[in-house]
C-alpha cells in the first residue's frame, strides 16, 4: 500500500488494547442487501479483539433495513439499532449513533463496505498512541472519476481557498473518543460539518491510509444537491471569507458603477447590480447571526430503537419497542 502523508496533532498518553471497548456506528438508508454482510464483516474483523458493540442507525429506510436489523439483534446481544422517524441525513443518523454509543471508542464504518471492517485495526493502533481520533484516508479509491475530482476540489477550496481547518482528504471511516464525540453532537450547529468541528475541539487527531473497495450491493445514495449543500455549509458555515468577499464585490462595485455613469446610461445597470451585491451580503450576514439565536428543530427523532432512548430524542407515541429486551 504506497504510503499517505498523515497530519498529527498532540497525542495524549498511550493505551492499553488490552480492554479496548468499540462502538461501531453504521449509518443505514436503504441497505437492506448490505445488513447482514455488515454485521458478519465486523464480527468477524473485530469481534475477537475488543469489546464490541455494533450499532446500526436506521435512517428512515423504506424498505427491509429495518427488518435485517431486528434480525441481527436478536440473534446478537452485542447489535444494537436506533430507527429513525424519518429520513433525516447523514449528519443526523452518525449523530445519533454517537450520542448512543455504550463504549469509549465509535467506529464510523458506512453499510457500502467501501471500507473492508479488517483495516480498522490500523485506526485502533494508531488511536492507542494517545490519539482523540483517527481518520482513514481512501488508497486507490474505488469511486467513479467525477466524485474523485469532486473531492479534490473540495478539499482545494475548503483548506486552501478558504482556510477551513480539516484533516486533508479524510473520511467518515473514524475512530474518535466518544465523549469527544458527543461534544461535537451537543453543539447542535446550525451547519453541522464533524470534520470541520473536531479540529476545533482537539489538535489530537491524526490519519492513516486504508484500503477502499467498490459497492457490492445496492447504489449510492450520494447525491449531486447533496453534496452541493454539504459543501455550502461547510463553506459558508465555517469560514467568514465567502461573506467577505461578497461584501467587498458590493463594495467595490459601486466606484466602478458610478464611474461608468460619465460615459452612458449602463451606470444605472451597473449600480443596481454594486448595490444588490452589497445588500445580499449584508443581508445573509445578518441572517447568520439571526439564526445562531433561533430555536433549532430535533437533530433527529427515535421511532424504534432496542437501547433506552432520552425522552427528549424519541418521537411522540413511539416509546413501546424502546429500550425492550436490553
Amino acid at each position: 500500500m504506497p504510503d499517505v502523508d498523515a497530519v498529527d496533532g498532540d497525542a495524549q498518553a498511550p493505551l492499553p488494547l488490552d480492554d479496548f471497548a468499540l462502538t461501531v456506528v453504521v449509518p443505514c438508508l436503504n441497505e437492506a442487501d448490505n445488513i447482514h454482510d455488515t454485521y458478519r464483516e465486523i464480527a468477524e474483523a473485530l469481534g475477537d479483539r475488543v469489546n464490541l458493540e455494533i450499532l446500526f442507525v436506521d435512517d428512515g429506510s423504506s424498505d427491509e433495513t429495518l427488518a435485517r436489523i431486528r434480525s441481527v439483534a436478536d440473534r446478537d446481544d452485542r447489535v444494537s439499532y436506533l430507527s429513525l422517524s424519518r429520513n433525516f441525513g447523514i449528519e443526523a443518523a452518525f449523530s445519533a449513533g454517537y450520542r448512543y454509543a455504550r463504549y469509549p471508542w465509535v467506529l464510523h464504518l458506512d453499510a457500502d463496505l467501501q471500507f473492508p471492517p479488517a483495516e480498522a485495526k490500523q485506526l485502533i493502533a494508531r488511536a492507542a498512541e494517545g490519539y482523540d481520533a483517527v481518520f482513514g484516508i481512501r488508497v486507490d479509491r474505488k469511486d467513479p472519476w467525477p466524485r474523485r475530482a469532486a473531492s479534490l476540489v473540495h478539499d482545494w477550496i475548503a483548506r486552501r481557498l478558504l482556510g477551513i481547518e480539516i484533516p486533508p482528504k479524510a473520511t467518515t471511516f473514524r475512530l474518535v473518543r466518544t465523549e469527544i464525540a458527543r461534544r461535537v453532537v451537543d453543539l447542535r450547529l446550525g451547519t453541522p460539518y464533524f470534520l470541520a468541528t473536531l479540529p476545533r475541539l482537539t489538535r489530537a487527531w491524526t490519519t492513516v491510509p486504508t484500503a477502499h473497495r467498490p459497492r457490492a450491493h445496492g447504489s449510492s445514495k450520494v447525491t449531486v444537491r447533496g453534496l452541493a449543500k454539504h459543501s455550502l455549509d461547510l463553506f459558508f458555515g465555517f469560514s467568514p471569507r465567502p461573506m467577505a468577499a461578497a461584501v467587498w464585490a458590493g463594495l467595490a462595485g459601486l466606484p466602478v458603477a458610478l464611474a461608468a455613469g460619465l460615459t452612458g446610461s449602463s451606470a444605472l445597470f451597473g449600480l443596481a447590480l454594486a448595490a444588490a451585491l452589497l445588500a445580499l451580503a449584508l443581508m445573509g450576514r445578518a441572517l447568520v447571526h439571526l439564526s445562531r439565536g433561533q430555536t433549532r428543530p430535533p437533530l433527529f427523532l427515535v421511532r424504534e430503537a432496542n437501547v433506552p432512548v432520552e425522552a427528549a430524542d424519541l418521537l411522540e407515541g413511539s416509546a413501546a419497542r424502546v429500550g425492550g429486551g436490553r
